[in-house]
């Protein structure tokens, strides 16, 4: 009798672990809501060329099989922000924040189970736009993994204190530069935008749309997905997506570490199989 009392009493006991992770959420918004500095110039002033061409991607050791394809040098960081308005890294506390939220593997369990119902989506659209399925996996990974709680309901998402929504924090902007919404909307445009940003699969496709496109504006080829294990080059071109994605230096390695997860590889790569019969 006392051991069925002392069962019944755990049961009773209030979960942590939501608000735990609710505090975790304000504390990543308010980090994430301090503006980041952006990059000191350290060239002269002058029009940017394209980026293969006035600012090769780290022309002294992009093609060295041991060149980190995350380390971008002046040029192309000074390039990169002013046409893309990217910055430094996180602080170091945002970072530390980071790191300590991949520790928690109840969360990267909820991550991976969401992956697993965007599965049929990523592959589609990767296929269809031929950017790698690992990279949109890796962004999306980050994404859900780091989300803050509450952002994508609805009444949040509609009252504009969240700028991006959706599994991979899309901006109504991305809409506006792939041709799906006006460049002076409504707002009843900008309303039906938001809704289209919190549907998961539209923005997974959004997401593809998105690598597909900066893929053609940076003069990478768009004949088939970027391969991070073909070549140092295209290695720099996926760090280069991921960079443009998120707008922070840090990103680039934690996309390509993520790209890299068993777990993560296997959910995307790998088939169910019927049973065979047991008379074969």
């Amino acid at each position: 009798m006392k051991r069925m009392h002392s069962h019944l009493q755990r049961l009773r006991r209030p979960c942590l672990w939501w608000p735990l992770l609710t505090l975790l959420g304000f504390v990543q918004l308010f980090l994430a809501l301090r503006q980041p500095q952006p990059l000191r110039a350290v060239i002269s002033d002058g029009p940017a060329g394209n980026l293969n061409v006035a600012v090769p991607l780290n022309p002294s050791g992009a093609q060295h099989p041991e060149a980190d394809p995350t380390d971008f040098s002046a040029e192309e960081l000074v390039y990169l922000q002013r046409r893309f308005g990217v910055h430094g890294p996180q602080t170091p506390l945002a970072q530390l924040f980071t790191r300590g939220v991949d520790q928690l593997q109840p969360l990267r369990a909820n991550t991976l189970q969401r992956l697993s119902e965007l599965k049929p989506v990523i592959l589609r659209e990767s296929r269809r736009l031929r950017v790698n399925p690992m990279l949109i996996a890796g962004i999306l990974y980050d994404e859900i993994q780091h989300s803050k709680p509450g952002e994508d309901l609805p009444f949040v998402a509609h009252s504009g204190l969240v700028s991006t929504l959706g599994p991979a924090q899309l901006g109504i902007s991305e809409l506006i530069h792939q041709g799906k919404l006006a460049r002076q909307p409504s707002d009843a445009d900008i309303a039906a935008a938001r809704q289209l940003l919190l549907d998961p699969e539209s923005n997974v496709a959004l997401l593809a749309g998105k690598m597909a496109r900066l893929k053609a504006e940076l003069g990478f080829s768009t004949r088939s997905p970027l391969l991070a294990s073909r070549s140092p080059k295209e290695a720099k071109a996926i760090a280069t997506l991921a960079y443009l994605h998120n707008g922070k230096l840090d990103y680039p390695a934690r996309i390509l570490r993520y790209m890299q997860d068993p777990a993560l590889h296997g959910l995307i790569y790998s088939q169910k199989r019927s049973a065979l019969s047991g008379l074969i």
